[in-house]
């Protein structure tokens, strides 16, 4: 509907965006840089972030940079998991048939892992999503699985991605022995008024259009109501285009932001 009222060759502001055009802000290339170390280091990091900020699409961006010939990209996302059911989770995507027992379990993965790394010569990439949700015994069995040959050897990438909360959970003094082996930690934070605005004008740019069809004043009306939260702009700046449309209008301006915050209640 967007697409085919703008004349555009895809509709902006969807999750649907190849990470290759993904905007560049100066915040996601430094984050860019922190992933990239991490993943040459094998080390242990930490990614944390609001609700929106960009953490998930960050990682998508990371794994679709993975080569398969070098890396194994291992991703998960229920924070719900038992150490028991980790580690089925992890070796089932390895494609391993996991034993039954805990302590088995435990072993059988280590091994995939140095067998991944020092026959298959590929590094193991593994990414822990909503891990502010993670209970403390699954917070203790991560720091287990950073334990290889008595610190001697590291065999994989492991990263955690959660919101603000991890952070403090981190500090607590049950859990300093894991937050004393993150080597490189990241905070997202929504854009400035202006890197909110190159960014609406870079997603357009990708979905065929050279101008800015938002006013400085619908703009201005964006950013007060999402603080350049990404998510919280894509979905406004739709709602908002989705109301030009029904209107037969080409540009958004002012009005068309605050119909849409009143009718959707942001």
């Amino acid at each position: 509907m967007i697409k085919k009222h703008f004349g555009w060759k895809q509709t902006p502001f969807t999750r649907e965006i190849p990470t290759r055009d993904l905007f560049q802000s100066e915040q996601y290339q430094e984050l860019e840089a922190r992933l990239q170390y991490m993943i040459h280091e094998r080390s242990f990091g930490l990614l944390t972030g609001d609700v929106g900020a960009g953490k998930s699409t960050a990682i998508r961006a990371l794994r679709d940079r993975l080569h398969p010939s070098h890396y194994v990209f291992l991703y998960l996302s229920d924070s719900s998991l038992k150490p028991r059911d980790f580690y089925r989770e992890m070796l089932l995507q390895i494609g391993i048939e996991p034993m039954f027992l805990a302590s088995d379990l435990k072993r059988q993965f280590k091994n995939a892992l140095i067998d991944i790394f020092e026959n298959e010569k590929k590094t193991p990439v593994v990414v822990i999503d909503e891990a502010h949700l993670l209970s403390p015994s699954m917070l203790q069995e991560i720091r287990f699985l950073t334990n290889f040959h008595v610190d001697s050897l590291s065999p994989l990438t492991l990263i955690l991605v959660g919101q603000p909360e991890l952070r403090d959970k981190l500090r607590l003094r049950s859990l300093e022995a894991i937050s004393q082996r993150i080597t490189t930690r990241y905070h997202l934070v929504g854009f400035t008024f202006e890197e909110m605005k190159k960014y609406i004008t870079h997603h357009l740019a990708v979905a065929g259009e050279d101008r800015q069809i938002f006013t400085e004043a619908s703009l201005q009306k964006i950013f007060d109501q999402t603080r350049g939260v990404p998510r919280l702009t894509n979905r406004l700046c739709t709602e908002c285009l989705l109301d030009a449309v029904s209107r037969q209008q080409q540009l958004v301006d002012e009005e068309s932001v605050d119909r849409v915050i009143e009718d959707n209640m942001f």
